[in-house]
């Protein structure tokens, strides 16, 4: 069975950093795409970054773009977000995803996920 667990989510103070971790079990990791969603109340779920299998692509929201980094190790079946110069509008639930082959957009096209990890950035 695939498993995505993510840890790494807390309360901090805008400004702050956070890193997200995400481990994999149940899949050749080294054969997906891996992404970061997140979704905060209200809103529909997002695509927040994405790398590609080999960790030579990736890509950013607008929103984040300079403030988080995506990254992967194969070896470890790990894929990681760092998160600096947070915002309360970061503020959202976080899930890590899926997919075989090539990073794509949108949720449906993820086929594993995470049970989230919470992400609160107080002003």
């Amino acid at each position: 069975q695939v498993q995505l667990v993510e840890s790494g989510g807390g309360l901090v103070q805008a400004g702050g950093s956070l890193r997200l971790s995400c481990a994999a079990s149940g899949l050749n990791f080294r054969n997906y795409a891996m992404g970061w969603f997140r979704q905060a109340p209200g809103k529909e779920r997002e695509l927040v970054a994405a790398i590609s299998w080999s960790g030579g692509s990736t890509y950013y929201a607008d929103s984040v773009k300079g403030r988080f980094t995506i990254s992967r190790d194969n070896a470890k079946n790990t894929v990681y977000l760092q998160m600096n110069s947070l915002e309360p509008e970061d503020t959202a639930v976080s899930y890590c995803a899926a997919r075989y082959s090539s990073i794509r957009y949108v949720p449906s096209e993820y086929a594993y996920w995470g049970q989230g990890t919470h992400v609160t950035v107080s002003s």
